[in-house]
């Protein structure tokens, strides 16, 4: 099967009833995505699909129609998203395991919506959980990387990336 990662066409060998998330880690060896709740309630392994943040515990991969951006595919060292900028200015991470997800719900939520107010950030968000409670500096976060993106005259957080 082939399947787009982060803007590159993959092949892979699992078969097509196997979880997206365990193509990611143990077949592509993109260690960003983490496994939570194993059952798509946490956000903790979400990926881009097309822009749409879903859980890549409960994809399978012969499901996949589209490109997958994982945390890998999100920035670069050398030019980061507005969303890993905006986490690192506002200090977002405790433990961290739950921040790749995080992130990536709220690039989708900023890429469809530029100027997201609380109500949207807290809608938006809703499908992450942070055991570690850093869901203030999170929603500051996403207004920060929502100002940035304007800023930039990025049309969408994508932008930025390629």
């Amino acid at each position: 099967m082939k399947i787009k990662v982060n803007g590159e066409l993959r092949t892979v060998r699992s078969e097509p009833d196997t979880p997206l998330l365990w193509v990611l880690r143990d077949e592509l060896e993109l260690k960003g995505t983490k496994l939570g709740c194993g059952i798509g309630e946490c956000g903790c392994c979400n990926v881009l699909l097309d822009g749409e943040p879903l859980p890549s515990c409960a994809l399978l991969v012969g499901e996949v129609e589209g490109e997958v951006t994982t945390i890998e595919g999100l920035g670069t060292p050398a030019r980061p998203h507005p969303v890993q900028t905006a986490w690192l200015e506002e200090n977002v991470v405790q433990c961290g395991y739950c921040q790749p997800g995080q992130m990536l719900s709220a690039a989708a939520l900023i890429a469809s919506n530029p100027r997201p107010d609380r109500a949207a950030i807290d809608a938006a968000m809703s499908g992450n959980l942070c055991r570690c409670g850093t869901y203030p500096r999170i929603r500051r976060a996403v207004h920060r990387a929502a100002e940035l993106v304007r800023v930039s005259g990025a049309s969408r957080p994508a932008d930025e990336v390629r």
